[in-house]
């Protein structure tokens, strides 16, 4: 698997696809993108391609790269296959335990200096931040730790968004000044409605626009292909929803 870009941490190297649209006249805003729990491969292109083909220039980081690189985390069975994806999430949990709140913001600061740096982004203009499942986790602590860069935040099928921990990620949204999406799986514990009320209390307190909802019917990871929690229905109207989403808050900046 070819990755494109290599970031400097405090603990090491992440590896990163970088995604481009096809040409551009102009510089571009920049998208981060955090996967899910299965961190970078083919699908994780796709959907940073399909993100960029719209008018940015997306990255999609490597967050687990001190348990070891993408080709050496990325699934090698078929995802979709019964039991496969179960099996995979077992081996990845210690992996997402590591990836302490302390450790993922200081990596979050480290993907948004190598995104802003790369040629033909938009400097100062706001960027977004998508996350997908545990990636929602890391888009929402990225909006409240810094307002100044993040524009837009849209997390999809997103799990412990609100919790009663100290540092949980829907604190983020007392700080943050981006504009929030958030699409969350039917009946999905890891996201109950309690939760939902919590998150959508906070934000009109905190004056963030933000707009939440359910896709009916879809399941948690209702947006990768290549797993056995993929609906095709949920998957296109996330995509639809969030290139609105972009496109509202980055759009004057050429999105």
């Amino acid at each position: 698997m070819t990755v494109d870009l290599s970031i400097d941490t405090a603990d090491g190297n992440a590896e990163a696809f970088v995604s481009r649209p096809g040409s551009a006249d102009r510089d571009l805003p920049g998208v981060l993108l955090f996967p899910d729990i299965f961190v970078l491969r083919p699908q994780i292109r796709a959907m940073a391609d399909r993100i960029a083909s719209w008018g940015y220039v997306v990255l999609a980081p490597n967050v687990f790269y001190r348990s070891g690189t993408a080709d050496d985390l990325a699934p090698t069975v078929d995802l979709r296959e019964p039991g496969e994806r179960d099996r995979y999430i077992e081996t990845a949990f210690p992996r997402m335990a590591a990836l302490t709140s302390e450790r993922s913001r200081a990596d979050t600061a480290a993907y948004l200096d190598a995104l802003l740096a790369l040629p033909g982004v938009s400097v100062g203009a706001g960027v977004g931040v998508v996350g997908y499942c545990m990636g929602a986790r890391l888009a929402l602590r990225a909006g409240g730790d810094h307002p100044d860069r993040v524009a837009a935040v849209a997390g999809f099928h997103g799990g412990g968004l609100a919790t009663d921990d100290p540092d949980s990620p829907h604190l983020g949204l007392a700080t943050t000044r981006a504009a929030v999406l958030l699409r969350h799986a039917d009946d999905d514990p890891s996201m109950p409605r309690e939760g939902m009320d919590v998150i959508a209390s906070l934000a009109r307190e905190s004056g963030v626009p933000l707009d939440q909802d359910v896709y009916p019917g879809a399941p948690h990871g209702y947006s990768m292909a290549d797993t056995s929690m993929y609906d095709a229905t949920a998957a296109e109207r996330h995509f639809e929803d969030l290139r609105e989403h972009l496109a509202r808050r980055l759009a004057r900046h050429g999105g």
